[in-house]
């Protein structure tokens, strides 16, 4: 039947290939109108907007619409690029020819206290990603990703990610309230959108884009996927973290710089934060402070290892904190902290601490310390409490 009515409109002259290209041209138009507006209240309403691009396709789209609104050149918006040491090459020589063609210089940041690839593998290992992805995701992409924020002081940060995207994307709104607003401009952009976009408007997207690769991350694990598998559902992101599984075994969808808490760090730390005048009940510990904090006669101790990045510990945070009030004046216990991400060349050989949150009881008779096997739903106030009173594993 449709066959019939086609054929019908053919024969009376109707032209229905306009319709569609009309209608195209239309949506594409109030998309990007869309997309404008959301990149004006962020730059109107904020000081320090930031736009952190990997030049993907809807990332290009995004660039284009900065430069059209002069926001480049200005610098009203600055752009934030983490190269994790791990990229194809064509992707920073993409990035050149964006800086020439936009008139902008990007700000480049990379794992800390390294310039380049012999540096890193110098540092911190050539295989990190192998032997544990997490770590390679906080050293390589989060920890400099939130740097970068910090360094250009982001109040809002203007982000290329689309509902389409599926999985943790699958509902994000243009804004996103919090410490920091997150800008999706093209929330409701669909990847053929962005393409339909690009080439309506002549803009050079990344060459890879034609080797067969949706959507470009890591050389290590991204692949190709077939032309017409990349706009199915979750389809331009198909061919990221190929091999790749977080540490509890579930797939890995997501490099850990948009996971919930990826921009907290920069924020505050958990648990109290001195340079915010941010006060705790858990008491904080450090390499010297160790024999008075952790060790000391007569108190039984329970030291949460932790990363203030880390989701898991940021959740654990409530918990622990009662805890800690709970515990008040009572000089025979103490809940306390220790920042195991920044001294991990200590924490994993002398306390056994392969992740975080790592809970530790140090007894009172100063032999110790005991590693708490609870799990993750088992970090509640009363059974760490029993844990820190008695020594009870749950």
């Amino acid at each position: 039947a449709r066959r019939r009515r086609a054929v019908a409109a053919a024969a009376a002259g109707v032209d229905v290939s306009a319709w569609n290209a009309g209608a195209k041209e239309a949506r594409l138009a109030a998309l990007e109108a869309e997309a404008i507006g959301a990149i004006e209240k962020a730059v109107e309403n904020f000081d320090h907007p930031v736009f952190p691009c990997a030049f993907i396709a809807g990332d290009v789209v995004i660039m284009h619409l900065l430069d059209k609104l002069g926001y480049l050149s200005s610098g009203k918006v600055q752009v934030l690029c983490v190269d994790t040491f791990h990229l194809f090459p064509e992707t920073m020589e993409f990035l050149k020819a964006k800086e020439e063609a936009y008139g902008f210089k990007a700000n480049v940041f990379m794992a800390e206290g390294t310039a380049n690839k012999a540096e890193y593998d110098e540092k911190y290992g050539a295989n990190l990603w192998k032997e544990n992805i997490e770590e390679y995701d906080r050293v390589c992409k989060v920890e400099p990703f939130q740097r970068g924020l910090k360094e250009l002081q982001c109040d809002a940060f203007i982000n290329g990610r689309r509902r389409d995207h599926g999985f943790e994307r699958a509902f994000i709104p243009l804004f996103e309230e919090g410490k920091m607003t997150k800008v999706n401009p093209i929330a409701y952009w669909t990847f053929e959108d962005c393409f339909d976009y690009l080439e309506a408007n002549d803009i050079p997207a990344h060459p890879l884009h034609e080797q067969g690769y949706p959507s470009i991350g890591d050389a290590k694990d991204t692949v190709t996927v077939p032309r017409e598998k990349w706009f199915e559902y979750a389809g331009e992101r198909s061919g990221r973290f190929q091999g790749l599984a977080n540490s509890d075994g579930s797939k890995k969808t997501e490099c850990g710089i948009h996971v919930d808490g990826a921009e907290r760090t920069w924020d505050r730390d958990l648990w109290g934060d001195a340079e915010q005048d941010i006060a705790s009940a858990v008491a904080p510990a450090e390499r010297d402070s160790i024999d008075s904090v952790l060790k000391q006669e007569g108190v039984d101790v329970l030291a949460v290892v932790y990363a203030p990045w880390c989701k898991f510990c940021q959740a654990a945070e409530e918990e622990f904190e009662a805890l800690a009030a709970e515990v008040g004046s009572d000089e025979a216990l103490r809940v306390a902290k220790y920042r195991g991400d920044t001294d991990r060349d200590f924490v994993k050989p002398e306390w056994g601490v392969e992740s975080f949150p790592t809970f530790l009881r140090f007894p009172a008779d100063g032999s110790g310390p005991v590693k708490y096997t609870g799990t993750e739903e088992q970090r509640d106030r009363a059974t760490l409490g029993a844990f820190l009173r008695t020594g009870a594993q749950p």
